[in-house]
């Protein structure tokens, strides 16, 4: 396992990308998200999937070490694909895929996955195929927008977005994260009109 700057740097950006674009959607009146009359979920619906190939969420680093070397859909490179990024008590790890899937991404906090990331090879599955299937089994997306579908329960929350990724997040886990984040920006926005208050 090492540090490694550039991945920390692209580690932080997925992240904070994720939310702050999620933030923009809802209060940008051109990204609104629009939920059909009959495709949202309600409280019969099953719940969402926190798994996917023996991949999932809540799973620590060695367990995912583990499965990703055990599985042909990856080249997984052992400690040269993991990145700790400083100051966060966080890992990213990024696989290369060999077939359906692209590029893996997996975050993890306090040594649980909490974010999993799928790239998809466009060339070898398309999202209306990825979209029909995950309907079929757990109902229609609960907002949907022309560049992702989201579905929501109380612990889950999985994007389809395009041209073709997919990703499982755990809602505690990811909300909590937002929430220190917005903490810390407030305290430090009161701590700068403080200090310009000296002048």
């Amino acid at each position: 396992m090492f540090i490694c700057k550039k991945s920390s740097t692209f580690a932080i950006f997925l992240l904070f990308s994720f939310f702050s674009y999620n933030i923009a959607a809802q209060e940008d009146g051109d990204l609104a998200v629009e939920t059909p009359p009959e495709s949202g979920r309600d409280a019969e619906t099953a719940a969402l999937p926190r798994s996917f190939r023996g991949f999932t969420l809540g799973m620590s680093l060695e367990e995912l070490k583990s499965a990703l070397s055990g599985d042909a859909e990856f080249v997984f490179r052992g400690d040269r694909d993991v990145s700790f990024l400083p100051g966060s008590n966080q890992n990213l790890v990024d696989s290369t895929g060999r077939g359906m899937i692209k590029r893996a991404f997996f975050q993890i906090k306090d040594d649980a996955v909490f974010v999993m990331t799928f790239e998809m090879n466009t060339d070898k599955i398309d999202h209306y195929s990825v979209f029909t299937a995950f309907s079929a089994k757990y109902g229609g997306p609960l907002a949907l927008d022309p560049r992702q579908s989201e579905w929501e329960d109380g612990e889950t929350r999985v994007y389809i977005e395009r041209p073709l990724t997919v990703k499982y997040i755990d809602k505690i886990v990811f909300d909590g994260i937002v929430s220190e984040s917005r903490a810390a920006e407030s305290s430090a926005i009161i701590l700068r009109e403080e200090f310009l208050e000296d002048f």
